[in-house]
C-alpha cells in the first residue's frame, strides 16, 4: 500500500487523525448425508487502525481466528512519498514504471524522484536494491538470490501534439553477496542494461503516430570472461561490460490512429525478440509478433456505438522451436439505445490458434514432397456470442419495473490437417429476469428463470430452474432483510440426475452508522435421482457478525 505525504499541508491539516474499524464473525455449519466440508464452528476477528500525522499515514491491521492468526504492520515494507509543489520523492519500498520494456512495477528498496514542473519537460529517476541476498539453505529450501542493485532515469518532452521519451535502466548482481551455490540450481549472477526511445507525433490534425524501440543487453553469468562486441550497448564504457555470456535483444511497438469526430480507425504492430528480458520487471512475454487493426464509431446521433478489432499473433520468430503457433483474434461489440427505456447490446469474439509441429522425422522419412502434408497442423477455434436486452416497463417515484434478457453461446472445436476432429464442446446460457421496486414501501421483488446446456462428444448436461427474492428495509432503512430461494433440476444425457433447493435469509442492522449487526442463514438440499456416487444431502450454514468503525481528530 502506498501513501503520499504532502509537506505543504503541515500547519493546515489536523495534526493527528485516527481511523479504523473492527469486526467479529461466527460461522456455524452442519451437514447431513455427506462428510462435513468445513468445521462446525469458526470464529474470525479482524481490525485495522490508521494513524495520520499531518497527512503522514501509518496503517496497522490484524486478523485472528481459530484456524489462523496473523498480525501485519507496515514497517516490513514501508514507503514515504513527500510532495512539494512539482517535486515528489519516494523513499523506502517503492515501485515505479517507466515503460513495459524497461522498468515496470518491480519493488525496490531505495529512493526515487518525479519532477513535473509546468512546461514541456518531465524527469524521473530511481536507485535501490531490487533483490536482497538470500543464502542457500538445504533445510528450509529457500531459493537463493544475489543482492541486486539498480538505477535508472526517464526524461520526457511533450508539447501537447508531439512527445519524446528517453529511458535508461541498469541492474547488476553482487556475485560475492552470498556464499557459492551449486551450479545445478541454475541461479547465476546477472547484469542488465536497457535503453528505450519512445516518440509520438500528431500530424494532419487527425493522425497520431506512436512508437517505442527498446534494446536490452543481458549478461547471464558475471563470472564469464570479458569480450568485445559490435553492439552499441556493449560499447557504453562503465555502463556495461560485454562478456561471453552476454546477449542482445530488442523490442519494438508502433501504432497509427486516425481520429475523426464520431469514429476512430487504427493499426498496431509489436515485435519482441525471443528471450527478451529486463531485470526491471518480474515477468515478461517475449518471442511474439502482434499485428492488430481496430475501429470504433458512434452513429445514429450517438444512439449506437460499434467497436471492432482483429489481430494475429505468432511466435518462433527465430525458427529455433520445433513448433510454431499462430493466434487469430476478432471481436465485435454493438450497443444500441433507441429509447430511454430500451437498451440492446451484442458481442462476438473468435479466437483461433494454429500450431505447426515440425518433427525431425518428417525430413528423414519423407519419400516425396507430398508426404505428411499438413498432418501435423493443429487448429483450435473458439467462438462466443452474447446478447443482452433491458427494458424498463415503467418508472415513477413510487414504482420501477425492469425486464432483462441475456443469451450467450460459447463453442470450441479442433481441426487437424484441415479436418474437423471428433472433439469440441458447446455451452448455452440463458437468463430472463423481472424486478419490481416499490419505493415508498422500501420493497424489492425479483424473479428469474435460468438455464444452461453443455454439450460435448457423447455427453450432455442441462440445468434449469427459477429463482425468486424479496428485500425489505425497516426502521428508516436501518434494518435490511433479504430472502431468496431457487430450484434447479439437472439432467445428464436427458436423464434427471439432481434436484437442488437453495434457501437464503439475511439481515443487517445499523446503529448510528458506526455499529453494524448482520446475520445470515443458508440451507442447501440436493436430491440425487441416480444410483451413483453422488449422494443426497442437506447443508446448513449460519453467520453472525458485528462490525464497528471509528475516527477521531485532534
Amino acid at each position: 500500500m502506498l501513501y503520499a505525504q504532502n509537506l505543504e499541508s503541515i500547519g493546515k491539516e489536523k495534526p493527528l487523525t485516527v481511523t479504523g474499524g473492527i469486526s467479529l464473525n461466527q460461522i456455524f455449519y452442519t451437514a447431513n448425508g455427506i462428510d462435513s466440508r468445513r468445521d462446525p464452528y469458526t470464529y474470525f476477528a479482524s481490525g485495522n487502525v490508521n494513524f495520520s500525522l499531518y497527512g503522514w499515514s501509518v496503517p496497522f491491521s490484524f486478523s485472528y481466528s481459530n484456524q489462523n492468526t496473523s498480525f501485519q504492520q507496515p514497517f516490513n515494507q514501508y514507503s514515504v512519498h513527500p510532495t512539494y509543489k512539482w517535486v515528489t520523492g519516494h523513499l523506502g519500498y517503492n515501485s515505479m514504471s517507466f515503460s513495459p520494456y524497461t522498468v515496470n512495477g518491480h519493488i525496490f528498496l531505495g529512493g526515487g524522484v518525479d519532477l513535473a514542473p509546468e512546461g514541456k519537460w518531465k524527469f524521473s529517476a530511481l536507485y535501490g536494491r531490487f533483490m536482497r541476498a538470500v543464502e542457500y539453505d538445504t533445510i528450509s529450501n529457500a531459493t537463493p538470490s544475489f543482492k541486486r542493485m539498480g538505477y535508472g532515469f526517464k526524461t520526457s518532452y511533450n508539447d501537447g501534439n508531439n512527445f519524446v521519451d528517453l529511458i535508461l535502466f541498469r541492474a547488476k548482481d553482487d556475485q560475492h553477496s552470498i556464499d557459492p551455490i551449486p551450479d545445478s540450481l541454475s541461479i547465476l549472477p546477472e547484469e542488465n542494461l536497457v535503453v528505450s526511445i519512445g516518440a509520438g507525433k500528431t500530424f494532419f490534425t487527425n493522425f497520431v503516430l506512436k512508437a517505442e524501440l527498446a534494446s536490452s543487453a543481458l549478461t547471464r553469468d558475471l563470472r564469464a570472461d570479458e569480450t568485445n562486441t559490435g553492439h552499441i550497448l556493449g560499447n557504453t564504457g562503465f555502463l556495461y561490460k560485454p562478456r561471453l555470456s552476454s546477449s542482445y535483444y530488442k523490442a519494438f511497438k508502433t501504432s497509427l490512429d486516425y481520429q475523426q469526430q464520431g469514429y476512430t480507425i487504427g493499426v498496431g504492430y509489436e515485435r519482441i525478440d525471443p528471450q527478451y528480458r529486463t531485470l526491471g520487471a518480474y515477468y515478461f512475454n517475449n518471442d511474439l509478433e502482434n499485428i492488430t487493426v481496430n475501429g470504433s464509431a458512434s452513429i445514429l446521433r450517438g444512439k449506437m456505438n460499434v467497436a471492432v478489432s482483429a489481430g494475429t499473433q505468432r511466435d518462433n520468430l527465430d525458427k529455433s522451436k520445433i513448433s510454431t503457433m499462430r493466434r487469430m483474434v476478432a471481436s465485435l461489440n454493438i450497443n444500441y439505445t433507441p429509447t430511454e427505456k430500451l437498451n440492446l447490446s451484442a458481442s462476438y469474439s473468435s479466437f483461433q490458434t494454429y500450431t505447426n509441429i515440425r518433427s525431425q522425422f518428417v525430413d528423414i522419412n519423407q519419400l516425396t514432397p507430398y508426404d505428411n502434408l499438413d498432418t501435423l497442423n493443429f487448429t483450435q477455434i473458439s467462438q462466443s456470442v452474447s446478447t443482452t436486452a433491458m427494458y424498463m416497463l415503467g418508472s415513477s417515484k413510487e414504482k420501477r419495473q425492469t425486464l432483462n434478457v441475456n443469451l450467450s453461446l460459447q463453442a470450441a472445436a479442433d481441426e487437424q490437417g484441415d479436418e474437423e476432429q471428433n472433439s469440441g464442446s458447446k455451452f448455452y446460457m440463458s437468463n430472463v429476469s423481472y424486478s419490481l421496486n416499490l419505493t415508498p414501501q422500501n420493497l424489492t421483488l425479483a424473479i428469474s428463470i435460468n438455464g444452461n446446456i453443455n454439450e460435448s462428444v457423447g455427453f450432455s448436461t442441462k440445468t434449469f430452474g427459477p429463482t425468486a427474492s424479496v428485500s425489505k428495509m425497516f426502521f428508516s432503512k436501518t434494518l435490511r432483510t433479504t430472502f431468496s430461494t431457487s430450484l434447479n433440476n439437472s439432467y445428464t444425457n436427458n436423464k434427471h440426475t439432481n434436484k437442488i433447493v437453495n434457501l437464503r435469509l439475511s439481515g443487517g442492522y445499523s446503529i448510528q452508522k458506526k455499529h453494524n449487526l448482520n446475520a445470515s442463514m443458508v440451507m442447501v438440499n440436493r436430491d440425487s435421482k441416480t444410483e451413483t456416487n453422488t449422494k443426497s444431502f442437506t447443508e446448513f450454514t449460519g453467520t453472525l457478525g458485528y462490525s464497528y468503525s471509528f475516527g477521531t481528530k485532534r
